[in-house]
């Protein structure tokens, strides 16, 4: 972004109470623009928001609202969605609503209010059962709704965007962990969840045989991609991973790294594995080196110790349930029927 004025520029930031909206809209802040936003607090905190932005309350799906708030915007990032794999299973209902339908909402009024770009976070979920490391160029084989509710949010994007002549880019940041993560979600967010548990004296919660393999990745890194990616040239209708490739670790892994941090005696509880997870999950960076410069700052145990930190601070919370599930069957995890967080 050098040599271009951004301080007359309005970006939108959805999601905006959220981890990672929350962070993107305090770095686009720094960097001189204008931050607008929006939230229904469904997934994050209301003082994650920045105090210099411009905040609404508002749900995406208000199509009426979001016309009347994106007025005069440049670029809106749309981080807002209920990014629940394992549990758009069994609530695949809320989970499309807050994921195509938003993001079909927000795209809607960005067109109506000629809004220059529109920068999607996707996720990592739409690589599905592709070969690791998941490519740009690789045909998405989601294998979860809420996957398959990103993926159909990208086609949906870039057919409404090429037809009326906008800028769009999807980003997908993958498994992002830091400051600011709701760490009191059952049903997503494994770092978080853990070091929760560890730090009321209690033994984290494995599914499966603990071998699925991921690579996690500090939201500031993510960030500084992320913003790149309101002014940088030669990204429209482009896909970029945004995270690193390397630390490709289990989940069993996590938690021993996590229980070493703490000094805590480790004994996970092994519950069956969730229907339709990933065993593997790995995305390659090359791309967003290329063309974003990016080059990860921060290690996987940097990042655990900052969430380590977060939550000393505020203190371990009990688990909150807010979301229903849909499909209560043979099937269901017992972690969320017996509410075992």
């Amino acid at each position: 972004m050098a040599g271009c004025d951004v301080k007359r520029k309005r970006v939108f930031v959805s999601g905006v109470a959220g981890f990672l909206g929350s962070w993107l809209a305090e770095e686009m802040i720094k960097a001189g623009y204008k931050v607008a936003g929006c939230d229904n607090l469904l997934g994050g905190y209301l003082d994650n928001v920045p105090p210099e932005v411009e905040y609404y309350p508002y749900d995406c799906n208000n199509l009426n609202s979001m016309v009347k708030i994106l007025k005069d915007t440049d670029t809106v990032f749309h981080c807002a969605a209920l990014a629940y794999e394992g549990l758009s299973v069994f609530s695949p209902y809320v989970v499309e609503k807050n994921t195509v339908g938003a993001t079909t909402s927000l795209l809607s009024a960005a067109i109506q209010n000629n809004v220059r770009r529109f920068v999607f976070c996707s996720s990592m979920a739409r690589y599905g059962e592709n070969d690791v490391p998941f490519t740009e160029d690789m045909i998405p084989r989601p294998r979860d709704p809420y996957g398959i509710c990103k993926y159909a949010s990208e086609l949906i994007i870039q057919n409404i965007c090429q037809v009326h002549g906008m800028e769009y880019v999807i980003a997908v940041p993958h498994n992002i962990i830091g400051p600011r993560q709701k760490y009191d979600d059952p049903f997503r967010n494994v770092a978080s969840i853990m070091i929760n548990l560890m730090l009321q004296g209690r033994q984290p919660i494995i599914y499966g045989d603990g071998q699925q393999k991921r690579c996690f990745t500090f939201v500031q890194d993510a960030v500084s991609s992320l913003v790149r990616m309101a002014e940088a040239e030669g990204l429209n209708g482009q896909v970029i991973n945004v995270g690193p490739d390397d630390e490709f670790i289990t989940i069993q892994s996590l938690a021993e790294t996590i229980a070493e941090i703490l000094g805590f005696d480790l004994d996970p509880v092994y519950v069956p594995a969730r229907p339709q997870e990933v065993r593997l999950a790995n995305c390659s960076s090359k791309k967003s080196m290329k063309l974003l410069g990016y080059s990860p700052k921060y290690s996987l145990r940097e990042g655990l110790e900052s969430i380590i930190e977060f939550i000393k601070a505020r203190g371990p919370k009990p688990f909150r349930y807010h979301l229903a599930i849909e499909i209560d069957n043979q099937i269901t995890p017992t972690t969320w029927k017996k509410k075992l967080f």
